[in-house]
């Protein structure tokens, strides 16, 4: 039986329509921050830092994230500007939303005196959570799919029905890279976990993120048909790499030089 798409809108209320987009992107946030609050208390942030950090934080990201978007599709919204505001028929960009993540923080923690890569190991779990959600909403949007497959294909890899028959798109099937994407993250999210035991350095928890969330996002993108392009290349695919590499180099850096010295457990200083 050929897919009966999802309807992409919620709710009505009244004028205004509230996508699954943003509501599951709403969750990944929600339930990131909560983890994030937790592990602060414990290794000793006041009890409102990542409060009040993603009050900066969330618009920050969602417009940076839109604005990457907008500047790789340039050709597109230069004739339709008024498209560019309506983020919620998707075209977010993960790497974008980083970008004024991570600025933000920087920010944030000179502001407080607080250790940045203090701050970004404990998002880090957080990060990768809230991404292996959020990609549910492309699944939801139809978007950020792969190349074809045949029904066949995707029923070999055991997959439900709900997301073969959303995988049906405009008369044929596709990889569902989605799925791929939000399943590498949340390996990720149990690896950083249990790394929260290891004997890890301040800021060496973050930069494993970066690294393993970088390396599944390149082959993920390899599969994909909608990659925002830079000539010839896939954009996503240039900065997973150039991030794999600059994560790696710092974290050897930084321990040959003694950079990192205070353990990621320690609670006493900031």
């Amino acid at each position: 039986m050929e897919g009966y798409p999802l309807n992409p809108i919620a709710m009505d209320l009244g004028p205004l329509q509230v996508h699954w987009y943003g509501l599951i992107i709403g969750a990944g946030i929600a339930l990131g921050y909560y983890l994030a609050k937790k592990e602060g208390r414990r290794l000793g942030l006041p009890k409102d830092t990542f409060a009040d950090l993603l009050i900066w934080a969330i618009p920050i990201s969602i417009i940076c994230a839109r604005i990457y978007y907008v500047l790789f599709q340039w050709e597109y919204y230069s004739q339709h500007p008024g498209d560019i505001i309506k983020i919620w028929n998707g075209g977010i960009a993960i790497h974008g939303a980083l970008i004024g993540a991570v600025a933000t923080a920087i920010v944030y923690s000179r502001a407080k005196n607080i250790s940045f890569w203090k701050l970004a190991d404990i998002a880090a779990p957080s990060l990768l959570l809230g991404q292996a959600i959020g990609r549910w909403g492309n699944f939801v949007n139809q978007e950020a799919y792969g190349e074809e497959v045949t029904r066949s294909f995707l029923e070999g890899l055991a997959l439900p029905d709900f997301i073969i028959n959303q995988m049906y798109i405009d008369g044929q099937y596709y990889h569902p890279t989605f799925l791929y994407e939000s399943i590498w993250n949340f390996l990720g999210f149990i690896l950083l976990i249990g790394l929260r035991r290891a004997p890890l350095k301040r800021g060496e928890l973050f930069l494993t993120y970066v690294i393993w969330y970088s390396a599944g996002r390149f082959f993920v993108e390899g599969l994909r048909t909608d990659s925002l392009m830079l000539g010839s290349l896939r954009m996503a695919q240039v900065v997973s790499i150039s991030l794999i590499i600059a994560a790696a180099v710092i974290f050897i850096v930084r321990r040959k030089t003694k950079a990192a010295q205070v353990p990621y457990n320690e609670t006493g200083k900031q």
